[in-house]
């Protein structure tokens, strides 16, 4: 027996020795506590497996952000000029003494790592938990869901080496907790048997009549008559629309066919949308498997962004990313292309006191680098009002995540056509863990002005604020497994929108003009007026009406709906 623990102590001895700088802990990351829903069932097995992730402290974000503003910003001598896929690379690439030092750690303990971003500034890294909580000094247990049962290995705190700090960023999944609900469909009303409304109405748009039917069922031909959407087919091929999918929710393209010769009888019911996969993705065609989010976002950025190549996107659940359950690998998926899509819409999210400050941000700045690419980002901002998913159990207002990020564009809803009013579920309010970027800074001002001390204590103030647009949510008339039905939520918006910044961009191409890119610098300045403003309306939770939709930006309906007319100026054509 002693024989058998001295050849164990002489065979870590070299280890310990061989790393002493390594030996002093920092925290680095902690929780205040377990989230809401969540209940600690013990200690997580010493021989589980843990798959995490080391994100690296990334090379001269600064600088890129500057570039992406320069890029993006109207009148500035670098607008339209995206940068290349090797120009954002090296901006995010992480110093070489960050890579050294992080791989010595990794050595010094045993371990290997995998790369799995870009610009190298990712690695994936597998240890049992008593390793883990050994290098990290993190109690690693087993977290229970109260309302779904689902479980996950987590700490609410953890610690790095100081010789680490400024180069190791975070690691994943530490204090992270996957949100049950996160990645759910936002759809607010199930589908329902309905009667396809198949409606003419006016699509050569010489009148700008809305039919009485759009007051309770909205289709494509309702979108194009309330917002001047033209029906002309687009023709440059160059300009991709991406439309994501997780949760093994399939776009069924059957379903597609019925949708286009019911609701969009102008073009062909063949119309056909290509297929991207990664972590395992698929998209089966049995019916019986179509899911209602992705059918609804396939049919209405098909069935509404009129000829533009639309690639369903699907992830699957080989993650690379861990607990963001692949929205960060689709982004390192794009920005591995060399031609990545103009626009990508999102129609799922989670609540932002999920995530950790770190990956948040890590998460946010890949959203710079496709947006510095020339991609218009766009998310729907989710359907719990003010209150995320928290239902009425909050006492202070939850923003959602990722429409917290700056680099990106949030979408809201609205509901009726005559006039429209914000619809009551729009997901809206401020970051607790953005600041409120520039472009936003006089839109915020002047509606906090008119809040007063409306919801005092209640939100951060100098958070960024979301949504920025928004787009009809309510009533949304679609097709799933052959059966016609009405769905709503703002995951009806952003693929709405997503589909007139598409339009837009094939007439900026085949003009010789560069696609949009990031959309905000350009909507708070010279698009604000090619908007419709939404005044009435609130987005109510937390036992609270949420905030009110008022005239200019608002944290419910944004800056407002397209007018496509004026947007087609406000872009130079």
């Amino acid at each position: 027996m002693f024989s058998a623990k001295l050849l164990t102590l002489l065979a870590i001895l070299p280890l310990v020795l061989s790393s002493p700088v390594f030996n002093n802990l920092v925290l680095h990351e902690q929780r205040d506590g377990v989230p809401d829903g969540f209940v600690n069932s013990g200690a997580a097995p010493a021989d589980q497996v843990l798959n995490l992730r080391f994100g690296l402290v990334q090379g001269d974000m600064a600088t890129l952000e500057q570039k992406l503003f320069a890029v993006s910003t109207p009148g500035s001598p670098e607008f339209g000029q995206h940068l290349t896929k090797e120009e954002v690379e090296e901006f995010v690439r992480p110093a070489a003494e960050t890579t050294s030092i992080v791989n010595e750690f990794l050595a010094a303990n045993g371990l290997t790592a995998t790369t799995i971003s870009p610009a190298g500034d990712m690695l994936s890294v597998s240890m049992p938990v008593s390793q883990a909580s050994s290098l990290f000094d993190a109690d690693f247990s087993v977290f229970t869901h109260q309302e779904t049962g689902q479980q996950s290995v987590r700490t609410l705190a953890y610690s790095i080496p100081a010789a680490l700090s400024g180069h190791l960023d975070f690691v994943h999944p530490t204090i992270t907790f996957e949100n049950p609900f996160a990645h759910l469909p936002v759809v607010s009303s199930p589908i329902s048997p309905s009667a396809a409304q198949n409606i003419a109405g006016n699509n050569n748009l010489t009148s700008r009549a809305v039919p009485s039917s759009c007051a309770t069922t909205i289709t494509p031909t309702c979108l194009q008559d309330l917002y001047g959407i033209p029906t002309t087919k687009a023709t440059q091929s160059s300009n991709g629309l991406g439309v994501s999918g997780f949760i093994q929710q399939f776009a069924n393209q059957a379903d597609l066919s019925t949708f286009l010769a019911s609701l969009r009888p102008d073009i062909s019911s063949s119309t056909a949308f290509a297929l991207q996969t990664l972590d395992g993705g698929e998209n089966t065609q049995t019916r019986a498997d179509a899911g209602t989010e992705a059918n609804l976002d396939i049919q209405y950025t098909v069935g509404v962004a009129t000829g533009v190549p639309t690639t369903f996107i699907s992830v699957g659940n080989n993650f690379q990313d861990g607990a963001l359950e692949g929205f960060l690998d689709i982004i390192n998926f794009l920005l591995g292309e060399s031609n990545p899509p103009h626009v990508l819409t999102t129609s799922y999210g989670q609540n932002e006191n999920t995530i950790s400050r770190a990956l948040a941000n890590n998460l946010c700045n890949a959203y710079m680098q496709l947006g510095a690419r020339g991609t218009s980002i766009l998310f729907a901002s989710g359907d719990g009002g003010v209150s995320g998913s928290q239902s009425g159990r909050c006492t202070t207002f939850v923003p959602t995540f990722p429409s917290g990020c700056p680099f990106m564009t949030s979408v809201g809803a609205t509901t009726g056509i005559s006039p429209e009013t914000a619809a009551d579920f729009s997901g809206g309010g401020f970051s607790n863990f953005f600041a409120q970027p520039s472009y936003q800074a006089s839109a915020v001002s002047t509606f906090l002005k008119t809040l007063g001390s409306t919801n005092k204590g209640k939100f951060n103030t100098t958070g960024r604020g979301f949504p920025d647009i928004s787009a009809q949510g309510e009533n949304v008339e679609i097709v799933v497994d052959n059966k016609f039905g009405t769905v709503a939520g703002t995951s009806c918006s952003s693929p709405i929108f997503a589909s007139v910044f598409a339009l837009l961009n094939d007439e900026l191409v085949a003009a010789g003009k560069p696609p949009l890119g990031f959309l905000n610098p350009f909507l708070y300045s010279t698009g604000a007026s090619a908007l419709n403003d939404v005044t009435s309306g609130s987005n109510p939770g937390c036992n609270t009406n949420g905030f009110p939709a008022v005239t200019g930006w608002d944290p419910v309906t944004g800056l407002g709906t397209p007018n496509f007319a004026k947007l087609r100026t406000a872009v130079g054509l």
